[in-house]
């Protein structure tokens, strides 16, 4: 066995020097830093730093403990997880970024029920207990037709509260062209299992017919499901029975109709490179008995699953046990309500999900001029290009936005979409033929300067750029 390396001797040294947290604590050094803050954050900073140093030195990296690395891990600790970020993607319902940002107004209403008592289920009027669906529902009624609604955490929550209330130990029929997989590896069929109902599956992957649907109706038959594609697409030789048709068949043989209609559209979204997307209103006027639809997609909102429909069906649902296991809080009521108020004042165009999807390609562009402007001097190749976004939070899957991007060419793109992460607001691009891709659709007037310092510190070669 020989003998151990000079370096395995340097490194051991340097393990052996890390100071004790005593130690650092009464460094003089630190001491104008450490007690800036309070003395259990201080404690975990130095922690934080040791073990890093500590981590370091295993790897190889044989530098010494610094004040330094205090610095940096107070920073950390200072620096929340879950922070803004500037989304130049062009991507605008991106599911990893938060999906729909909010309305002002409804950060304000959020801000107000949230720094003090609000009447969350407390009548005013009657000074008793009252729903705290309550000052949503009215608005989900008009906006929608339906007579009635509930809104719980998400859509999934949703479906699968539906399906338990009027499926449980019966039958749900679904189309095999509709059985798909929603965000994060997780698919209806086994929501559907999850509920207690039985899954049956009608027509083929590409065509389903409503005789399909005739043909596997039994006594035992609970609901007739409607899945609405909205994060894939169909295309060639497809068939499908539209909701005014099964809604009849369910009509004829006295079973409920339920779509998961998933990006749930208020009104109808039209600009250069959207495609069609069934509405909420349509749906419900088409003659499903309950309607299932996301609040943080097309809609605008916050996360939420929507339920509206029939009132008889409502009021199942809404005595379910897993309603309250499924309720929402305070903040999801405000923000809900304060949008919705937008879409019943005829203001769409306040949502920033409905103006981010619907700009007209000549304001791309002058703001992608803008933003080229302000990184001149940068000692970086950029120029202005026309490029192609995505509506993204699955829906309109064939959608493809137009829009105008800075294109920066850099020596290691991947790099240098780490240093944009790592400056204080975050700023997350993407890279395209080997080039560093900034599309402005998301990115408002304000935003430019913050994305122009983030350029400008990547150009520097910081590390680890």
């Amino acid at each position: 066995m020989g003998a151990p390396s000079t370096e395995d001797g340097g490194k051991n040294a340097l393990l052996r020097a890390l100071p004790s947290i005593e130690q650092l604590l009464r460094r003089p050094s630190l001491e104008a830093r450490l007690s800036a803050v309070p003395r259990a954050r201080a404690v975990a900073a130095l922690r934080l730093a040791v073990a890093r140093v500590r981590e370091r030195l295993l790897r190889g990296e044989l530098r010494p403990f610094e004040d330094a690395d205090v610095d940096e891990a107070l920073r950390t600790l200072a620096t929340p997880n879950l922070r803004p970020v500037l989304n130049a993607t062009g991507v605008v319902l991106h599911t990893n970024l938060g999906r729909a940002p909010l309305a002002p107004e409804a950060v304000a209403r959020v801000a107000a029920v949230s720094r003090d008592y609000c009447n969350l289920e407390y009548d005013l009027d009657e000074g008793e207990r009252g729903s705290r669906y309550a000052p949503v529902i009215g608005l989900l009624t008009q906006l929608t037709g339906a007579e009635d609604a509930l809104v719980v955490n998400n859509c999934a929550g949703a479906a699968l509260l539906v399906l338990a209330t009027l499926a449980a130990g019966r039958e749900a029929l679904v189309s095999r062209g509709e059985l798909v997989e929603i965000g994060g590896g997780f698919r209806v069929p086994d929501v559907m299992k999850q509920s207690g109902s039985r899954l049956v599956e009608v027509g083929t992957t590409n065509r389903t017919r409503r005789s399909d649907y005739e043909s596997a109706l039994t006594p035992d038959t609970g609901v007739l499901m409607k899945v609405h594609r909205s994060n894939f697409a169909l295309v060639g030789f497809t068939e499908e029975v539209e909701v005014k048709e099964l809604a009849g068949l369910g009509r004829a043989r006295g079973v409920p109709v339920f779509v998961d209609l998933g990006s749930g559209a208020l009104v109808p979204l039209t600009g250069e490179g959207l495609t069609g997307e069934p509405t909420v209103p349509d749906t419900v006027a088409a003659g499903a008995d309950v309607v299932a639809f996301s609040g943080d997609k097309l809609l605008g909102g916050p996360q939420a699953g929507i339920i509206v429909g029939r009132a008889a069906l409502i009021a199942r649902i809404k005595k379910h046990p897993l309603t309250r296991a499924l309720r929402i809080d305070k903040m999801t009521v405000a923000a809900l309500e304060a949008t919705l108020e937008l879409y019943r004042d005829g203001r769409p165009e306040a949502v920033p999900t409905y103006r981010l999807l619907t700009q007209p390609p000549e304001a791309l562009r002058a703001r992608a001029e803008r933003l080229h402007a302000l990184l001149s001097g940068k000692g970086l190749q950029a120029r202005v290009a026309s490029t192609s976004g995505q509506v993204g939070g699955g829906a309109m899957p064939l959608a493809r936005l137009p829009s105008f991007a800075c294109v920066l060419t850099v020596g290691e793109p991947a790099a240098f979409l780490e240093c944009l992460r790592e400056v204080d607001v975050p700023v997350l691009g993407r890279i395209s033929d080997g080039e560093v891709l900034l599309d402005v659709r998301c990115l408002t007037e304000e935003d430019l300067g913050s994305v122009a310092h983030a350029v400008g510190v990547a150009s520097q070669g910081r590390q680890p750029c």
